[in-house]
């Protein structure tokens, strides 16, 4: 008798353990991912990363986001100068290409498509 008694305590031992895990795989599975970080010249600096199945755009940088919210509203393929003036960015030439290169970086890490003529489109 004291056996059973035993392996009963031991079961619901066991059943509070897997109860703790699955909130905790629960907990970390609603966290939200942040991107990685990466060093350039000694600063901190958040990186794109790269497309993948099920991936949302909340691990973009708050920028990016606002770039890709800008591709999809467009009704066509945008330029440069555009995303600039959508965004509020001034069109001078340092502010539009650090502009460039981040429309680059998102087609480089596959979330948007380069055309032929320079413009840039979502990739869906």
């Amino acid at each position: 008798m004291q056996e059973v008694r035993d392996e009963l305590q031991e079961l619901a031992v066991a059943e509070r353990v897997a109860r703790r895990l699955s909130e905790q795989a629960r907990a970390e599975a609603e966290q939200p991912v942040t991107p990685p970080a990466g060093q350039v010249a000694g600063r901190a600096v958040l990186t794109v990363p790269r497309l993948e199945r099920g991936m949302v755009e909340t691990v973009l940088p708050a920028d990016y986001q606002r770039i890709m919210d800008v591709m999809r509203r467009a009704d066509g393929p945008v330029m440069v100068k555009q995303a600039c003036g959508e965004l509020g960015i001034s069109l001078e030439p340092t502010r539009s290409e650090a502009m460039r290169a981040k429309l680059n970086r998102l087609t480089e890490r596959g979330r948007l498509r380069k055309l032929a003529d320079g413009k840039f489109t979502t990739t869906l």
